[in-house]
């Protein structure tokens, strides 16, 4: 049996959250297991499967993909993508479309499974779910005032939500993200939220509920991920030019906010807010999504009452 067709019917593990969550650590703990590969960020899938639903052949569903300014992330053969486009039929369904993807990257790297790591499908699981019943989606979730001091500390070209910002607008994404993420996930079989501060404190006992979830065997390799980060952040190491009103994007300022993933998970990451974010900014921050801080069991207005 060839490995596109054992990984046909393997969980796919699809890594979402709000940018600054650490979906990257915990894209780069999975792929360290000998049986799965996880590429850089995507952003395609969706594209794949408006094309697929509007009637695109095999050929132009890879025209979809090499066009797409992520492709050259992949490192890919563009005749290999048509090959197995077409393998899937005259015309594959969105389902057979991402797999021939996905089952091509896993294959370049000898790993029989594959998954995704891309934040910005949190809104998108419904859809990706339904063209993808194998998908198993992990919700990364942390604290978000952590989330806002992490995405405002960066500079602002590089920021992962480009908008005139604010903690309070910052705020009122990440709680309306998490919310139509749960409600979507209302509907689908497969879905499990992880929480960032449990991840670093306690990265093995999280990592064994995950692998339980994908149908994957731990293996200790992956609490080691970190030594490997810089090597296979390597594929994000190219410029992103400017396309579909997205800005250019430089190499340097594509790894940049990853660089941490090269040391081992720190707990001292965790509550950073308390100590740098300012007074005014943790009120507007929990003025905006308090409640939704709340619901997820994080204190508010820790900051010595000054949030109040």
């Amino acid at each position: 049996m060839s490995v596109a067709a054992e990984t046909r019917a393997s969980p796919a593990p699809f890594i979402v959250g709000v940018p600054r969550s650490g979906t990257t650590m915990l894209r780069l703990m999975l792929d360290a297991h000998p049986e799965l590969a996880i590429p850089p960020e995507t952003y395609f899938v969706t594209n794949l499967i408006e094309a697929a639903d509007s009637g695109a052949d095999a050929d132009q569903l890879a025209g979809v993909l090499v066009s797409h300014r992520r492709w050259g992330d992949l490192g890919l053969d563009e005749e290999a993508l048509r090959a197995r486009m077409r393998s899937a039929g005259a015309k594959p369904s969105a389902g057979d479309a991402i797999r021939a993807v996905f089952g091509l990257y896993a294959e370049a790297r000898g790993k029989a499974r594959w998954g995704d790591k891309t934040p910005a499908y949190l809104t998108n699981i419904g859809e990706i779910g339904e063209a993808l019943p194998e998908a198993r989606f992990v919700h990364l979730i942390r604290d978000g005032r952590d989330v806002a001091l992490s995405i405002l500390a960066m500079p602002e070209r590089d920021r992962p939500m480009r908008a005139p910002q604010s903690a309070g607008v910052v705020a009122a994404r990440w709680r309306k993200r998490i919310q139509r993420a749960r409600r979507q996930s209302e509907h689908l079989p497969h879905y499990l939220e992880v929480r960032y501060e449990r991840l670093v404190t306690e990265p093995e006992e999280v990592l064994r509920g995950v692998c339980e979830f994908v149908e994957l065997r731990f293996v200790p390799e992956m609490l080691d991920a970190h030594a490997g980060a810089r090597r296979r952040l390597e594929e994000m190491n190219r410029d992103l030019s400017s396309r579909d009103e997205l800005p250019d994007q430089p190499a340097e300022g594509r790894l940049a906010p990853h660089a941490l993933t090269a040391e081992p998970p720190k707990p001292d990451r965790i509550g950073v807010w308390r100590e740098q974010m300012s007074p005014g900014q943790v009120a507007e921050f929990e003025d905006e999504a308090g409640e939704m801080l709340t619901e997820l069991g994080y204190e508010l207005g820790a900051r010595s009452g000054s949030a109040s």
